[in-house]
Formats: structure tokens, C-alpha cells, sequence
């Protein structure tokens, strides 16, 4: 028997108790990003609601916007979804208005992507409520202090 197990055998109220703070788990950074991005999301989510859209058109129409012509198989390996989940976002995408799917100019067989008028509107109307909220929490952090949470979040970031 683990451990912990014969512990809570012996303590039947170890389980009814929070969890202790350990020094190899971070638990509050860890409450603070879930936090932060339930905040963060919680403006885009209610926008793309009224489409009948969700995070993952969110984060379509984000990097088609931020980069224009990139193609299926990029956004693929951006996003690190199967096929299948983005052939189905794409297509309500496009299907909507906000995506523009052209073959490639060298490899007629390559689809790259660009946001229509439309599509350009939506993330920017995504990303300025989310932009206020990163402007708020950086007003009274000083340019080595900013500096350090983007080296942060780059950490937190899988390098492939």
C-alpha cells in the first residue's frame, strides 16, 4: 500500500482537508494561470458565442490574421490539432466568410489561408478586450519586470 494511502487509512479526514503546499508543485502559479486564462478567454469566448464559434476558430482566425498566405500544413504544426478538427473549423471559417482557402501559387496542391475583411474585424474584436486586460496588468510593472514575464511565458512555452 502506498504511502498515502496508509496515511489517509489512519487520518479518515486527510482527504476532506486542501491539499498542503509541497515544495516541487507550484500550486499557486498553477491557480493564478488557470485563472488568468479564464480571464483571459472569458471576453473572445462570449463574442465567439454569438457566431456558435469557439476557441479553436479563435486561435484560426488569430494566426491567419497575424500571418497572412500561411498555409494548412503551418497552422497545422502551429496549433497542433489533427486534421480532422481543423478541416472542420476552417471549413465554418470559410463557409462564414472569414477565411479566404487559395492554392498555392508554386504547388497548386499547398492551401494557404487569409482573412477576409470580415475575418479581420472578428480578431481584432477578439483581440482588443484581451489586449486592455495584458495593458492593465503590465501599467505598473517596469520595462525589466515586463521583460522578465515574456521570458516567462516563452519558458512555459514547448520549444518545438
Amino acid at each position: 500500500m502506498p504511502p498515502d494511502e496508509a496515511e489517509n487509512r489512519s487520518d479518515p479526514g486527510a482527504l476532506t482537508r486542501p491539499q498542503p503546499d509541497n515544495d516541487d508543485v507550484n500550486f499557486d502559479i498553477i491557480e493564478l494561470l488557470f485563472f488568468a486564462y479564464r480571464d483571459f478567454i472569458s471576453d473572445p469566448d462570449a463574442i465567439l458565442s454569438k457566431s456558435k464559434f469557439g476557441r479553436a476558430h479563435h486561435r484560426v482566425v488569430h494566426f491567419v490574421n497575424r500571418r497572412p498566405g500561411l498555409t494548412v500544413a503551418d497552422l497545422l504544426e502551429t496549433l497542433k490539432i489533427t486534421k480532422q478538427s481543423l478541416a472542420r473549423v476552417l471549413k465554418q471559417l470559410i463557409d462564414s466568410g472569414y477565411i479566404h482557402q487559395v492554392a498555392g501559387h508554386d504547388d497548386r496542391r499547398q492551401r494557404r489561408l487569409y482573412p477576409t475583411q470580415k475575418g479581420r474585424e472578428l480578431a481584432m474584436e477578439l483581440a482588443r478586450p484581451q489586449s486592455r486586460r495584458i495593458a492593465k496588468a503590465l501599467r505598473d510593472i517596469d520595462p525589466g519586470g515586463q521583460a522578465a514575464i515574456r521570458q516567462f511565458l516563452k519558458g512555459m512555452v514547448d520549444p518545438q
